[in-house]
């Protein structure tokens, strides 16, 4: 939770290993549902269609940091689930799903060696914001999505307007 955006996070594995695959069965999913925002879809059909591009935008975010910190040899299959239950269109949920999916993770009994956090950091009028809200997010000039453990950076996306690389560098 963060301010009045809900996240539902799971994380499941299989029991048994996937024989003969030389790859990590992982798949996450990340769905903001109409009914989050206090919507009901329009038109003929009354349904929540396929993911949006922000949704699997969200998705790649999640798995990205995620993927290269699982064990050599884990061929479990794995799923990760995010499903947004409330949004206060204020806070952006992508970042709640990425710390929510470490946590899961954590509390699981998926060996994860370590723990797994994210941030949004962003400036406006030459100081840093971490975790902006969505209007702060569009008028910033920097926009990072950071995701780590303690130790160690496993992802850095983002980008800026006309920045120079230290500026870079101090919002990392």
């Amino acid at each position: 939770r963060y301010g009045d955006t809900m996240i539902l996070t799971t994380v499941c594995a299989s029991r048994d290993p996937m024989e003969g695959r030389d790859f990590l069965p992982l798949s996450v999913e990340y769905r903001e549902r109409s009914y989050a925002a206090g919507k009901i879809p329009g038109g003929f059909f009354k349904r929540e269609g396929r993911p949006s591009e922000k949704e699997i935008l969200c998705c790649r975010i999640i798995d990205r940091p995620i993927r290269p910190m699982f064990p050599d040899g884990y061929r479990f299959d794995t799923q990760i689930i995010n499903l947004i239950l409330s949004h206060d269109r204020e806070n952006d949920p992508d970042i709640l799903g990425l710390i929510g999916a470490g946590t899961a993770l954590a509390l699981s009994d998926i060996p994860f060696p370590e723990s797994l956090a994210g941030v949004r950091v962003g400036r406006l009028n030459g100081e840093l914001i971490i975790n902006p809200t969505i209007e702060q997010t569009e008028e910033s000039d920097i926009n990072i999505i950071l995701a780590g453990t303690a130790d160690s950076i496993a992802m850095v996306e983002g980008g800026g307007y006309e920045i120079t690389e230290n500026d870079m560098v101090e919002a990392i």
